[in-house]
């Protein structure tokens, strides 16, 4: 799906309009919008997304909630994060799921500085969870990579899903 930039907006409409795609990250999609205009708003948005500092895409990734995580219980998700978390079942683990869940998010955060992030509306529980003990044993610089990548399928599906 291509989404074209509406130049009926002006740059504060297109922040307000856009600016929950990205995981507690409005800068993205402000910096976006000093770069308009674009043919596809896609598009526009992931480049300031790889054209960013690493240190302003660690920023992006940590701004993403651990999967079935302390967000999760205290019920502090983003609306958007509860709705696809829950997709997946991650709302309805059992106590030994969750156990699992919680045992690797903390090995993933320690070995690579930042949470676990995968685009969890393509996944089921078992999926989630292969994919987080197989991430494990990556380099850090293709786990950037893979977090960039699962963010924009979140922000793909985001995006589509707007009226």
């Amino acid at each position: 799906m291509s989404v074209t930039d509406d130049p009926v907006l002006d740059d504060a409409a297109f922040v307000a309009r856009y600016r929950e795609l990205f995981e507690h990250s409005p800068w993205v999609v402000e910096r976006a919008a000093r770069r308009r205009p674009f043919a596809d708003v896609y598009r526009g948005l992931m480049q300031v997304v790889f054209d960013a500092s690493q240190e302003d895409q660690l920023a992006l990734i940590r701004a993403h909630p651990e999967l079935a995580g302390k967000a999760a219980i205290d019920r502090t998700l983003t609306a958007a994060s509860a709705a696809e978390q829950a997709s997946a079942g991650l709302d309805r683990l059992s106590e030994d799921e969750f156990k699992r869940f919680h045992a690797l998010n903390r090995a993933y955060r320690q070995r690579f500085g930042f949470p676990f992030v995968i685009c969890v509306r393509l996944h089921d529980k078992a999926g989630i969870l292969a994919a987080l003990e197989r991430r494990l044993d990556a380099a850090r610089d293709a786990e950037i990579a893979t977090a960039l990548a699962e963010i924009g399928k979140i922000v793909h599906l985001r995006l589509e899903a707007l009226p």
